[in-house]
């Protein structure tokens, strides 16, 4: 099959396009950026809101990964409008170049911060919020979440109006090689190689479901399945982990860590008890890495990169 990948260069979406790549999937890489992350892809340098060099970019291929977007939600409450552009209009562009170039299904990268815009609280015992449940207006929150929405809204007004097929996955928060520098495992584990303090916002108990970057990308592949075909997924970790034990964890990693508190980040995801059971009945998909292991791996990729300079081995 051949696929084109928006945003093949960055993070996740290098992952992604190497998995699919691996599974014997040919692969078109739109980027903005002159980055060949995998020499086997095709690369087409784009725009997101250029709508003929995403149509050409599009030509012959069956489904499109969107994932090109602005992620850093500091970056979005400084430049709103640039971010809105992006994430909104650069969705839309996606949507329009695929009707346009005949490619029959768009796949978008959503997120599990959406939920924190779910109508009312996990129900009694922790029960958790599935793909189906209803949105508040007024708990978006973060321009972040509200540009994710009107993403999946698009995608399901294509759908309604065009009968432009989709698969929406909504990823859990991601980790591993190659991820930005400013996420909190890789800024712990980067101050932690460096010698420095590393400084925790609020009290560290906030807790987040992470996911592999690379489980995600196995993700991708399955939901080629027809099964995925007009669909949601939330591809959200199987357990929970506070900021206070990724310290702890990079400290059985690196050794004692030195922690400095700072005040709370306004707009940040509040987390909530979300099911990953659709995506394990429908795909047969499941997070398989451990966080332990994962952060050993990010280490071991962060240390062969370079970036690390003459440091250590990490500890058992």
């Amino acid at each position: 099959m051949r696929a084109t990948v928006t945003g093949g260069c960055g993070f996740i979406g290098s992952h992604v396009v190497d998995r699919l790549l691996s599974a014997g999937h040919e692969v078109v890489v739109v980027d903005g950026t002159l980055g060949r992350t995998n020499p086997a892809a095709s690369y087409a340098r784009a725009d997101i809101l250029d709508l003929p060099g995403l149509t050409a970019a599009m030509e012959g291929s069956e489904v499109v990964f969107h994932l090109a977007a602005m992620s850093n939600v500091d970056e979005i409450a400084t430049d709103p409008v640039r971010a809105t552009r992006m994430n909104v209009e650069g969705t839309v562009c996606v949507l329009e170049a695929a009707r346009r170039s005949g490619c029959a299904r768009v796949v978008l990268a959503s997120t599990v911060w959406v939920y924190g815009a779910a109508h009312g609280e996990a129900g009694p015992g922790g029960v958790e919020l599935t793909e189906d449940v209803p949105f508040d207006v007024g708990r978006v929150g973060h321009l972040y979440v509200a540009g994710k929405l009107a993403a999946e809204l698009a995608v399901h007004s294509y759908h309604d109006l065009y009968a432009q097929h989709y698969t929406i996955l909504r990823y859990g928060i991601p980790y591993g090689p190659r991820m930005r520098d400013e996420l909190v495992v890789a800024r712990f584990v980067q101050a932690a190689l460096a010698g420095r303090p590393i400084t925790i916002a609020g009290d560290g108990g906030q807790t987040r479901n992470w996911v592999y970057v690379e489980d995600l990308a196995e993700a991708h592949v399955r939901a080629l399945s027809p099964a995925a075909q007009d669909q949601t997924f939330a591809l959200e970790g199987d357990t929970a982990v506070s900021i206070k034990e990724i310290a702890d964890t990079v400290s059985s990693l690196l050794g004692p860590l030195a922690v400095e508190h700072v005040p709370a980040r306004a707009g940040d995801y509040a987390a909530r008890a979300i099911s990953n059971a659709k995506a394990k009945r429908l795909l047969g998909w499941s997070p398989s890495t451990g966080f332990a292991d994962g952060v050993r791996r990010y280490i071991d990729w962060y240390r062969s990169s370079g970036a690390a300079g003459d440091l250590p081995p990490t500890s058992s």
